[in-house]
């Protein structure tokens, strides 16, 4: 087991590492579409607050419509931030059982697992496109627009999703173990000082 080192520094000495440490590159392949569409609903529901706030505790005269939208913001960031969790196995599961059943019958039950999870998500999609077919007609109660906006990417997170879920279960049958049987293999290393 690896501990942690803390070594006191000075002020100076930890202005000297700003000064003279060589900027590492940035590397942003590890972001994928709903990462970047998750940003974009993040920040478009912080202005939608933003406004909300300022309107209704500066100027004393609330827009009734910020509300609403931030509502279907969040809404619609859980959803494709779903996409993100699904992606990288970070949904809450329970990896208990698996610690105690033997490993053939704990990699045919992490298999069903993976063919459940896909076939909810696929349900999911499917329930949600025929509910945008009902409600194709309604428009949001305090702004002109159409509910099927915010429907429609909650869709867009069920298709993430279920994309997600069979690209992780192909790679959790190829690699012949998952997050369920080998939650240690999907830890981010614990990096400490010699």
């Amino acid at each position: 087991m690896t501990t942690e080192v803390h070594t006191q520094v000075t002020a100076e000495e930890l202005a000297k590492t700003f000064d003279e440490s060589e900027h590492a590159p940035i590397d942003l392949s590890g972001y994928a579409f709903e990462d970047w569409l998750s940003l974009a609903l993040f920040w478009a529901m912080a202005l939608a607050v933003f406004v909300q706030f300022f309107t209704r505790y500066v100027l004393n005269d609330s827009l009734a419509w910020t509300e609403e939208i931030a509502t279907n913001l969040n809404v619609a960031l859980v959803f494709v931030g779903s996409a993100m969790c699904v992606r990288m196995s970070r949904h809450i599961q329970v990896d208990f059982l698996y610690r105690y059943l033997p490993p053939g019958i704990a990699r045919v039950l992490a298999t069903v697992i993976d063919v459940v999870r896909i076939a909810f998500f696929a349900y999911g999609a499917l329930l949600m496109w025929q509910f945008m077919s009902i409600v194709a007609d309604e428009q949001m109660t305090t702004i002109a627009l159409p509910k099927n906006l915010s429907y429609g990417l909650v869709f867009i997170g069920f298709v993430l999703m279920f994309f997600r879920a069979v690209q992780v279960a192909v790679a959790n049958w190829r690699r012949g173990y998952s997050v369920l049987e080998r939650p240690e293999a999907f830890d981010a290393p614990i990096v400490a000082e010699t």
